[in-house]
């Protein structure tokens, strides 16, 4: 249960723990371990509380203090019993501690390693011992607890009835306890640990992603800055003026990019940027380039991963007008439906035929690029949509859920 709360998960994962964090994780973890033991003096049956196993774990996992202070919420119940069992408050803080001293001496990672199997080779660690003098962590780990129990058996013979033990006792039965004792501290750590390798997991799978967005999205920019620069390239001769132009834009646009290290941007500076572009594409081109927009003012505070649109404006720019007679025209269309903002890209020129459809689709470095980056970040059922007639246009349509600005700051 304790594994559901962030903070709990904090402190599985972070070494550097704060002072709260420890109090809270010994609050929870105390009072249960307390009620327990408050219900066997209760109801006076003899099964075996937690004393021990709770105030080790808790010192192993948190630190000596929050051992101590567990330790101490399981030994404080019995001093009210009849007979008084006085000896179980010190003993209960001693396990805190030494379960915490353990702890600050030990590896970090031998802990979440604590099994009990770890006899099935004693043989083999008292060689390492005798032949390299290395300790194995895990074998002082759980004789620790056996240990103590060892101990709590020794003082209940010596102090009957001040500290709580077996009314019958016997070699087999103090055996088990012993066995039991480890069990304890052995199962909930390894329950833990898988919380917290999950939890690692999840966290390295989303550094993954985030480094995949990163490549592809700045994948696009030598992509579009060769594109611009052929542009230029066209031009330079010809018409320098126009090309030093083209320049001065290029230059201010590449700024703007350099300065921008967001990967999410809203709509509407997404679509500033592609105005930006398309200025230096009218320089270019002149009054045989037009550009109508239809966007739905609604959808302009919907994220967009940056540089999505681009690329399709200069795909279309790139492979449906350069080869065209007459004036060519782009359309961009954004519109919200169901949860979605459709964005659209068209264009009325040369068209492509089906089979350099699909080559474009899966192929070429813009569109592959777009395609890729919806794939991984909203899912496989998110994907570019082409649709293209010889010598009629082509459309490019994207669909991405609607997550406006508002809620990516306060999630």
């Amino acid at each position: 249960m304790l594994v559901r709360f962030r903070w709990f998960r904090r402190i599985l994962l972070d070494e550097k723990r704060e002072w709260r964090d420890r109090r809270m994780f010994a609050a929870w973890l105390g009072t249960p371990l307390a009620l327990g033991v408050a219900a066997r003096l209760l109801l006076g049956y003899e099964a075996a509380d937690l004393t021990l196993a709770g105030a080790f774990l808790a010192g192993l996992i948190a630190g000596p203090y929050a051992g101590a202070l567990v330790g101490a919420a399981v030994g404080f119940p019995p001093l009210f019993a009849h007979p008084s069992e006085w000896a179980s408050l010190p003993f209960a803080v001693g396990c805190g501690f030494a379960g915490g001293g353990l702890r600050e001496i030990c590896p970090k990672e031998e802990i979440w390693r604590f099994s009990p199997f770890v006899v099935t080779k004693l043989l083999r660690s008292a060689w390492r011992l005798i032949r390299n003098f290395t300790l194995d962590w895990q074998v002082i780990l759980v004789l620790a607890p056996m240990l103590l129990e060892v101990l709590r058996q020794q003082i209940d013979h010596r102090f009957p009835l001040r500290i709580f033990d077996s009314t019958t006792p016997s070699g087999w039965i103090n055996s088990l306890e012993i066995v039991t004792t480890v069990l304890c501290v052995a199962i909930p750590i390894k329950i833990w640990n898988s919380a917290r390798i999950e939890h690692l997991l999840a966290e390295q799978e989303q550094h993954l992603m985030r480094a995949r967005i990163d490549a592809l999205a700045h994948q696009m920019n030598p992509h579009f800055l060769f594109n611009t620069l052929n542009s230029i390239k066209s031009l330079i001769r010809s018409r320098p003026d126009t090309a030093r132009e083209v320049l001065d834009k290029l230059s201010g646009l590449m700024r703007r990019h350099l300065n921008s290290h967001e990967n999410f941007v809203a709509l509407g500076v997404e679509l500033a940027a592609v105005n930006e572009y398309l200025d230096i594409e009218r320089i270019r081109f002149g009054s045989a380039l037009e550009i109508e927009q239809e966007i739905d003012q609604t959808s302009l505070g919907v994220v967009v991963p940056s540089m999505i649109i681009q690329p399709l404006v200069e795909n279309c720019i790139k492979h449906g007008l350069f080869k065209k007679t007459g004036i060519g025209r782009i359309t961009i269309r954004c519109t919200r439906r169901a949860g979605h903002v459709v964005i659209e890209v068209l264009d009325n020129g040369v068209g492509i035929i089906d089979d350099q459809l699909q080559n474009s689709e899966h192929h070429g470095i813009g569109l592959k690029n777009v395609n890729e980056r919806l794939r991984v970040i909203y899912g496989a059922n998110y994907r570019l949509r082409l649709h293209s007639m010889p010598e009629l246009g082509t459309s490019a349509r994207m669909e991405i859920p609607e997550i406006m600005v508002a809620e990516r700051a306060t999630a």
